[in-house]
């Protein structure tokens, strides 16, 4: 035991020698001193205009941080074998076009969650073994995009198996793939499926990052994580080449740590994709000009805020009570209009609810089975494929964590009486409760703390975007803001003109990593 626990503390010091070396070695090869920690999109690609860093030069620092923290954090399932030659590309691509010709994400690293296909040499499992080998037809609409502007996908991030949708059994953040994914400030739960975006982002393995949503899995993950999540409005965002549960609810979004990285991600990967019908539909919602015109800090003035009581009952004037009292009072100061002791009308019908649960039932039986029958090749070719999988290999996929959201889903049957009147339930519940809040109290968004507001959200398919909101000793959390469809542009003036009025993020405290 002594022996293991020197063996223990020498490894603990020898790792944070090695951050602390790598940072101090790196921080002065940004503009204005800013170390490559915590560095934005921005100062990325100062350095890159002034000479000061490569495209090579931060793949290799992103990977060197992956070695160090991974086998603790477990954010990165896999790395791409060709990123460092893609950052070459991208360094070939910046001495040889003019100077604005390239994007905002041109030759900047990012890691896409492992339900999102790419058609290289890296697998996308959604974090199951059930799928390590399928051949994927084609990238991903949102990763096809993200080529185009030059980005250089860096690898796969972890995910709570199947984006959580294998079994209520399983612990937030595992897979059996990528093992138990731990928040980088408590070494803790992560929260949400989009785990791994989240982690990897907080803990500085990379700089931008995409994750899925279908109910909480960008929000939750980025309040725990204190990072910025953009959960965007259903279609907005293609889902084609996305392992689905949902078409009707599914979004791709960004995960970043700031409001201005997660719009320039966002502005990169909206838009039409002839593989996703509901793009065609959404794009109506996109400005001209993209996302970018938003990031305003006077964002906030004018504009009027619902504040949704039932979602700030504490009680006993906790740190969360007295913070988010602040945060109130700052939204005032910075020109909001608060219109306060707001109820939705059916409320406790939607908790009650169970519509959501019928719904994505069948939903990803149908969604999974044709996404699946798409693939070049592949172990399973159907849910019941899935099941009999983990049933035969239940070591490698921790059965006794159970398949039970699998198994119900698997008893479906197509859309039925039942499963018709779950869905007009919900188009009701959503238009008789939030739509009919915002309408008539006229509100540009909700504020509402942490990610508890990720239901109302996800089954009417409204935007929202979370930004760190304070701190209750090690542990993050944060302020939501939520809106009618296509509202984001409005959601990310408010959300930056907050962040920027607060600056509350911090970086995760080094601490001892226990392998």
């Amino acid at each position: 035991m002594a022996s293991a626990c020197a063996s223990s503390f020498f490894q603990f010091l020898s790792i944070t020698l090695l951050l602390v070396t790598l940072s101090s070695m790196l921080s002065t090869t940004l503009a204005s001193g800013i170390s490559i920690k915590e560095a934005t999109v921005q100062d990325l690609q100062l350095a890159f205009q002034r000479k000061q860093l490569t495209s090579r030069q931060l793949v290799e620092f992103y990977l060197k941080q992956i070695n160090i923290q991974n086998p603790v954090l477990k954010g990165v399932l896999e790395v791409n074998p060709d990123a460092l030659a893609q950052a070459d590309r991208a360094d070939k691509e910046r001495r040889e076009k003019a100077a604005g010709s390239l994007s905002r994400l041109h030759g900047i690293p990012i890691l896409v969650k492992d339900n999102i296909a790419t058609k290289d040499k890296l697998n996308t499992t959604a974090g199951s073994f059930a799928l390590l080998g399928s051949v994927v037809p084609r990238d991903a609409g949102v990763v096809n995009k993200l080529r185009k502007a030059g980005a250089i996908i860096l690898g796969k991030a972890t995910l709570s198996e199947w984006s959580h949708y294998r079994s209520n059994g399983a612990p937030s953040g595992w897979s059996a793939r990528g093992g138990q994914g731990k928040n980088p400030y408590t070494l803790d739960d992560p929260c949400g499926s989009s785990s791994g975006p989240a982690i990897s982002v907080a803990a500085n393995l990379v700089a931008v990052s995409l994750g899925t949503e279908t109910d909480g899995s960008i929000l939750c993950p980025s309040c725990m994580n204190s990072v910025v999540g953009i959960k965007p409005t259903v279609g907005l965002t293609s889902r084609a080449g996305v392992v689905p549960i949902s078409p009707r609810q599914d979004t791709v979004g960004p995960i970043c740590r700031t409001v201005s990285d997660a719009a320039y991600v966002l502005e990169t990967i909206a838009g039409i994709d002839p593989f996703d019908k509901a793009t065609i539909e959404a794009s109506k919602y996109i400005p001209k000009g993209g996302y970018a015109q938003f990031l305003k800090k006077d964002g906030l003035r004018g504009k009027r805020l619902g504040v949704v009581r039932l979602y700030y009952e504490f009680g006993n004037d906790t740190l969360l009570d007295k913070t988010f009292k602040l945060h109130l009072n700052t939204l005032r100061r910075r020109g909001a209009v608060l219109i306060d002791n707001l109820k939705i009308d059916n409320i406790v019908e939607i908790f009650t609810d169970q519509s959501e649960q019928i719904a994505l039932n069948f939903e990803f039986k149908l969604s999974l089975n044709k996404y699946l029958k798409e693939l070049v090749a592949s172990p399973v070719k159907s849910l019941a494929d899935v099941i009999a999988f983990n049933k035969k290999h239940p070591k490698s996929e921790k059965l006794e964590y159970g398949q039970d959201l699998m198994v119900q889903a698997e008893k479906t049957n197509g859309i039925g009486k039942a499963e018709k009147q779950a869905l007009l339930n919900m188009t009701r519940s959503s238009q008789n409760g939030f739509e009919k809040l915002m309408k008539r109290n006229k509100l540009d968004a909700v504020v509402i703390p942490l990610a508890s507001f990720s239901n109302i959200l996800a089954i009417g398919g409204y935007p929202g975007v979370i930004v760190p909101a304070g701190y209750e000793k090690d542990q993050p959390f944060g302020i939501c803001f939520g809106g009618l469809k296509g509202s984001d542009p409005k959601l990310i003036e408010i959300a930056y003109s907050f962040e920027q009025a607060t600056l509350i993020r911090k970086p995760p405290p080094l601490r001892k990593l226990e392998v």
